[in-house]
């Protein structure tokens, strides 16, 4: 579905994800299980840009105490940038690293009866993805490898729309309500995160209401929105979710998924 071909309608089921896991050894990340009861999908670091096996034990029990869907959050092997710092790998490298974090968090999963419903990409992973079409199709690849079932995570826009088809993996679209945006409904990854309640609160219901972002050139865009992320590292993080969840129930994508084709009603 290319930006072009989208149209404005009223979003009536969506996910909320957060990340989980983002520990390593001393590390401890203490705020991140705030989210966690205003959420309908969490992503658990894989143990290399973050995660650390008691650290993703710990997410996994968590998640499955709370009844949420479990996903992977894939990284470059980078602790101590925290995955931020972008690397040029080959297709196998690539193909290597995400099967390596995917397959392990499966596997981890699997020992606590739970199952992994997707994946997403971190920090300098994420953006590559999302503007490099390349690169996200050898990391869609992998991840199809690990799972015909599992769906990728991606940045809204063209690039994840593209793979998607290209790749025939079920893809969720998503949108950060702190991140400002494009006029093609891409990320703008240079602006400065919003840390205003009030407004990415009228960007969720201009979001839900019309399908629409505000771009950086004050007008509005037209997106594609299957889950928004929320993450803990703005200070107003849980007044925001707590606000956004007042205004609407999340569901996980699946289930988006299978109302849309009016498998549950």
């Amino acid at each position: 579905m290319m930006q072009e071909t989208l149209e404005r309608k009223q979003i009536k089921n969506i996910d909320f994800n957060c990340d989980l896991a983002q520990s390593f050894g001393v590390y401890k990340n203490s705020s991140e299980y705030q989210l966690l009861d205003y959420v309908s999908s969490v992503n658990i670091s894989c143990g290399f840009h973050a995660g650390d096996p008691m650290s993703i034990k710990e997410a996994l029990l968590k998640a499955k105490e709370k009844n949420v869907v479990v996903g992977a959050h894939i990284g470059f092997d980078d602790i101590q940038g925290f995955g931020y710092r972008p690397m040029d790998l080959s297709e196998d490298e690539i193909e290597a690293l995400v099967m390596y974090q995917v397959g392990a968090l499966m596997s981890f999963a699997k020992a606590y009866k739970l199952e992994i419903e997707h994946v997403r990409p971190h920090g300098a992973m994420y953006k590559m993805a999302a503007e490099n079409f390349g690169f996200a199709t050898s990391v869609a690849n992998a991840i199809k490898k690990c799972s015909e079932w599992l769906v990728y995570y991606g940045a809204a826009g063209d690039v994840t729309a593209k793979v998607g088809e290209y790749v025939n993996i079920p893809v969720a679209h998503e949108i950060s309500l702190e991140k400002s945006y494009n006029v093609d409904g891409t990320v703008d990854f240079s602006a400065k995160d919003i840390e205003n309640t009030n407004v990415s609160i009228g960007r969720l219901r201009e979001l839900l209401n019309n399908s629409q972002v505000m771009n950086n050139e004050c007008g509005k865009t037209i997106v594609q929105a299957d889950t928004i992320h929320f993450t803990n590292r703005i200070p107003n993080a849980l007044e925001l979710i707590t606000q956004a969840r007042e205004i609407i129930t999340p569901v996980p994508v699946n289930y988006k998924n299978a109302y849309a084709s009016g498998w549950v009603e």
